[in-house]
């Protein structure tokens, strides 16, 4: 049984298609890719599963309950976290007030501290930077507290877009453990990565998404070594 399932899913802008039958699993304890070119479809997929978008056909599924029609805010509650492209942290609000809207949802206070206290033991320099205003972190520091504000709904699914878009080659490689670190404490992954070698290094299986439609699916080790992804998407 899949945990994060989507089925024949179709999305589209005004009269634009834009997914074209998007089938693709996560299962519990994996990491998948979701790979393509800019205007893929990628974004659009997470935004479907995150309910930003609503669907013109198909179905999305979080441990056979299909979660199309919740509102975003109800399908955070049943599991999935999104972390989108460029952040969208709250930048006149400190990190520690950041971490805390990650938790909107829920009421066990109690929890919720040590949760906040767990962010700052995975994420150390939020904790030196806890009194700060978030716009004021680095690149790389400000991508740390958005993981971390998604981490704060305690998700069964992390969706990450582009965690390591415009960082320092420092900061990419620590995100990149980070996300490691992050499956192995449990929670699933589906990662779009600019970045192809690196997600194909720490995912289990990965989809390439052309156009709106997936065309070619497989382990990580298998598309690393595909002809088609070398050329496409590894420079050859």
């Amino acid at each position: 049984m899949a945990l994060l399932s989507l089925e024949n899913v179709e999305v589209g802008y005004a009269q634009t298609p834009v997914l074209h039958r998007v089938s693709l699993t996560v299962e519990k304890g994996e990491i998948v890719t979701l790979l393509g070119a800019n205007g893929a479809g990628k974004t659009t997929t997470l935004m479907a599963i995150s309910g930003l978008l609503s669907l013109q056909a198909g179905t999305i599924s979080l441990e056979t309950a299909c979660v199309v029609g919740l509102t975003p805010s109800e399908i955070v509650r049943r599991g999935i976290a999104h972390v989108p492209e460029g952040r969208r942290i709250l930048p006149r609000l400190t990190v520690w007030e950041n971490l805390e809207l990650g938790g909107y949802l829920r009421e066990d206070e109690r929890m919720l501290k040590q949760d906040r206290e767990r962010m700052c033991t995975i994420f150390p320099i939020l904790a030196k930077r806890k009194s700060q205003l978030a716009g004021t972190l680095s690149g790389g520091e400000q991508q740390m507290l958005a993981i971390a504000r998604g981490l704060m709904s305690r998700p069964k699914v992390l969706l990450l877009d582009e965690p390591s878009l415009g960082l320092a080659p420092k900061w990419v490689i620590t995100i990149f453990e980070i996300i490691t670190r992050i499956h192995r404490e449990g929670v699933a992954v589906l990662l779009v990565e600019q970045n192809t070698y690196l997600a194909l290094q720490i995912a289990h299986r990965g989809y390439v998404l052309e156009t709106g439609r997936i065309v070619l699916s497989d382990t990580a080790s298998a598309l690393a070594n595909n002809p088609h992804v070398k050329t496409a998407y590894l420079g050859g």
